[in-house]
């Protein structure tokens, strides 16, 4: 039975019809991705799945006792507490409980509040965690926050944006409901998230539907494509790959079948105005088509143009664009940037990857000459024309228009020497009238990006800048974006975790290897992960260190007795068989993987399924037992001694 059925759903916002009798299922254990332009609708059709948006037509029935959970592209402004609340509310009660639990005990352990009173919260919470068995949950939370990079204590209303989006994603991970629903997963995650992110939903037995800009994340997750083109659905039982030819050739076809029916109608009011033999039963049918065809084309939506982009050109820079020289940046007691040189040249596309927070902006600025870095040298070239499309987007005024944000209320912009309405202008990027005059506070993510852009190509640049680009912009705007970007003559420094992107757009990668060590390689995303070391490579100290090291009397080597030398070789032994075992429970564990990530797993019986959850789970612990088995065994190896 569906997890999920929509029959005849149908929904009109401001005079746009945005789902016209669409009905579809989502079957137990499928993966589906969700696909369609900037503002079709395919967040509201969540909201409708999800409960929280009312269609005005049509039927939503879930199987008995389904949980559905969802990731909205908004974050509420009714929520507070800590990261851990918000996180824990996605298991109701069981969560409220774990919430009320940890906070008394952190008050406890930071000699807060009525110490009695929280003792009693505390009993009672754990009261009923042990009577439903909601223990687990705790380190379920717990597992979820490490990977998404997230502190439990920090507090929900003080946190960015997009450390908030991360949050409602680790709320909606640990809700296991039997329908998840994600709207932009990626968006504000880092590589190794979203990795992690991807491995985590291919373990996961419940039915996901899913949208995303994220090529890569799209092709290894998805085991089936949902399409909403022009108010309607259409379904694609198949991989992403597949789509992309199967769509295409239907595009053709459709093309193809518009021009003949169009010429058949032209052929017809060529007909109708040479006069009529009323009398004529034939000829009268012939009007009744007509009218019909009339009525056909009227009806029929066509295909919403493709944003048009053109970067304005300036003059040319010099050959050296610019050039880092032993460059040392951190703050306090943390390294960011340690002895890093590289020399950009005209025409190179470089961009830069890492971990959220490891410094990618900061190197930024410091070669844009934002930031003074605390020792080496930037040499910029001459004739720099900079154009910044800033992540935060905090180039755009939320309480004017699009409008006016494009051309600082006038009505003409220059784009490569031509004068042009800025009207114009913004239909190029799939502005409608009504669209560039509301408040850009009002607009969707992917308009915004859009807007950036359209503000962003206003001005002449020889150097481009981009601070993640593609979030919220749909799969078709970024393959045109990347055309424009592979093309541009001057220099293009990018930050991105899209690794598609990366991949078909950079001709060099810097990459963030740990330690304020960073690399510059030859190519994109994957080229780097051929290259990169086995290693994270450790911090050369070229930079003064903010907190110096000393090492502790009680850490030099012991002598060790005649017993101890024994029970030293017997450690050494297991160390060495430990590689060997590691590798043999990976191996089991990525065939587990795979057959559970295949299109047709979900076809197996829940017990199969049961069964491969609980021995994956299990060689998970055995690995993580392993790994900390091996740490303990070189670090008793390395503060001891055989002399």
């Amino acid at each position: 039975m569906a997890v999920v059925s929509l029959r005849d759903i149908s929904i009109n916002f401001t005079g746009t019809l945005l789902l016209d009798s669409v009905s579809m299922q989502i079957e137990p254990g499928e993966r589906a991705c969700l696909l369609g332009r900037n503002g079709e609708g395919k967040s509201t059709l969540l909201g409708i799945i999800d409960g929280s948006v009312s269609p005005d037509g049509g039927s939503v029935d879930y199987a008995r006792g389904a949980r559905v959970a969802l990731l909205p592209q908004e974050v509420p402004h009714d929520l507070g507490g800590t990261v851990y609340d918000v996180t824990a509310q996605g298991l109701g009660e069981i969560g409220k409980n774990l919430s009320t639990y940890h906070s008394a005990a952190r008050s406890l352990s930071l000699e807060k509040g009525d110490h009695e009173a929280l003792l009693t919260q505390m009993e009672k919470a754990q009261h009923a965690l042990e009577e439903s068995g909601g223990w687990p949950h705790h380190q379920t939370i717990e597992t979820v926050l490490s990977h998404l990079k997230l502190d439990g204590e920090e507090i929900f209303d003080s946190l960015s944006g997009g450390t908030k989006r991360r949050t409602l994603l680790a709320r909606a991970l640990v809700s296991n409901p039997d329908l998840l629903i994600l709207d932009e997963p990626t968006n504000h995650l880092d590589i190794e998230s979203i990795t992690w992110l991807e491995d985590f939903l291919l373990r996961q037995n419940a039915a996901l539907l899913f949208v995303t800009h994220d090529r890569a994340f799209l092709k290894r997750i998805a085991t089936r494509i949902i399409e909403l083109d022009r108010s309607r659905l259409f379904n694609w039982d198949c991989d992403y790959a597949t789509y992309l030819k199967r769509k295409e050739a239907d595009l053709e076809a459709e093309a193809k079948q518009n021009h003949n029916f169009d010429r058949k109608l032209a052929e017809e009011e060529t007909w109708i105005r040479q006069g009529i033999k009323a009398r004529r039963t034939r000829n009268m049918g012939r009007v009744r088509d007509l009218i019909k065809m009339r009525e056909e084309h009227t009806a029929r939506r066509e295909r919403t143009g493709s944003v048009k982009m053109v970067i304005q050109d300036a003059e040319r820079t010099g050959k050296l664009v610019v050039e880092a020289s032993h460059i040392c940046f951190g703050y306090e007691d943390k390294i960011l940037i340690d002895n890093f040189s590289a020399s950009i040249m005209r025409g190179d596309k470089v961009g830069l990857i890492g971990p959220n927070g490891v410094g990618k902006t900061t190197l930024l600025n410091i070669l844009l000459g934002s930031i003074t870095p605390h020792s080496g040298s930037i040499r910029q070239g001459v004739n720099l024309q900079i154009s910044y499309f800033d992540q935060l987007r905090e180039q755009l005024d939320e309480t004017k228009s699009a409008r006016h944000n494009i051309a600082d209320g006038n009505d003409f912009v220059d784009i490569n020497g031509h004068r042009r309405h800025v009207m114009s202008h913004l239909k190029d990027f799939l502005f409608t009238p009504d669209r560039a005059k509301v408040p850009v506070s009002v607009l969707s993510g992917g308009e915004r990006n859009r807007l950036l852009l359209a503000r962003l190509f206003t001005r002449p640049s020889n150097v481009l800048v981009m601070d993640e680009p593609t979030n919220d912009l749909d799969v078709e705007t970024l393959d045109l974006l990347e055309e424009l970007l592979m093309d541009y003559p001057g220099t293009l420094l990018l930050v991105s975790h899209d690794r598609a992107f990366l991949n078909n757009v950079v001709t060099s990668t810097i990459a963030f290897e740990g330690n304020g060590h960073a690399a510059e390689y030859v190519g994109g995303y994957d080229d780097w992960l051929r290259q990169r070391p086995d290693k994270p490579s450790p911090s050369s100290r070229t930079c003064k260190p903010l907190m110096e090291e000393r090492k502790e009397p009680d850490q030099r080597p012991k002598k060790l007795s005649y017993k101890e030398k024994y029970e030293l070789e017997k450690k050494r032994d297991q160390l060495k068989k430990m590689p060997a075992r590691i590798e043999s429970l990976e191996q089991d564990i990525q065939s587990i993987q795979d057959k559970m990530s295949s299109p047709d797993y979900f076809k197996h019986s829940s017990e199969e399924m049961a069964t491969d959850q609980g021995r994956l789970e299990e060689l998970e612990r055995e690995l993580e037992t392993a790994y900390s088995t091996w740490e303990d065994l070189e670090e008793a190896l390395a503060t001891t001694s055989l002399d």
